[in-house]
């Protein structure tokens, strides 16, 4: 399993992966490594983290499936 975390304060990656272009070529990363599903995150949970909105949330996640062609490669 992957974790990618779509927020621009992740804790465990600061950020990196808030563009859907970058958050979809890391994406395919992890699957050719061998992640078997990809858990993809639109609000961060580290502590102090500041709650976002429902369509906040959504609007990220839905940004990186829009942007990946689903070729699946």
């Amino acid at each position: 399993m992957g974790v990618l975390n779509v927020t621009p304060d992740s804790f465990s990656d600061g950020g990196c992966f808030e563009d859907p272009v970058v958050a979809v070529a890391h994406g395919r990363t992890m699957i050719a490594e061998g992640a078997a599903i990809l858990d993809v995150g639109g609000e961060s949970t580290r502590p102090g983290a500041q709650p976002v909105g429902i369509d906040e949330e959504l609007a990220r996640v839905v940004a990186v499936w829009k942007c990946d062609d689903g070729d699946g490669g």
